[in-house]
């Protein structure tokens, strides 16, 4: 996560390539298969797409598919955001598609939750549980500051999965 610049071994940039690419790829090759067990089972389908919170934090111009291997103005917190902001819109996008098509099976995204992982090894932050703290206080923040909100669920290994959604628009009443 926010690695230093690397290509794949398929020459694409390595947070791209895993972040989203490998998501892109793996969801494309069982799609087929979704699409027909969804008909022939008459039950619906689900897609989930693993994405971040830290798709917030992609390049301002979003998703710069003319400079995934630019090394000189590469950025590691930049190219994370904007694998992750790929696999939202990738998500956006099937959903709509599958919708289009008639097909019952839904596609979304989510952000996991944080957890203290090596994956933080290349960001200078230190990894203590101290730092997760702040990770976490600043999630909290976007939670509850941010243009929509999150809906905490619980797994049956007691860890998080944070589901998004709009706001809700609620018609104005006036009492008096």
């Amino acid at each position: 996560m926010m690695c230093p610049y690397m290509l794949s071994t398929d020459k694409i940039e390595l947070q791209f390539a895993t972040n989203h690419v490998g998501h892109f790829l793996l969801t494309h090759l069982l799609l087929d298969t979704m699409k027909s067990t969804a008909r022939e089972s008459n039950q619906e389908g689900r897609i989930i797409i693993v994405s971040s919170e830290g798709h917030r934090l992609s390049y301002k111009e979003g998703i710069r598919f003319d400079k995934i291997n630019n090394e000189a103005e590469y950025n590691n917190v930049r190219a994370y955001g904007q694998a992750k902001l790929a696999n939202i819109l990738h998500a956006n996008e099937l959903a709509r598609l599958l919708k289009e098509e008639g097909i019952n099976i839904t596609a979304n995204s989510l952000h996991p939750g944080v957890i203290a992982t090596n994956l933080y090894r290349h960001t200078g932050v230190i990894a203590s549980w101290y730092s997760m703290d702040l990770v976490l206080a600043f999630f909290n923040l976007i939670k509850h500051y941010g243009h929509g909100f999150i809906i905490r669920v619980r797994t049956l290994l007691t860890s998080s999965i944070f589901l998004f959604a709009q706001p809700l628009q609620m018609p104005s009443v006036d009492l008096c």
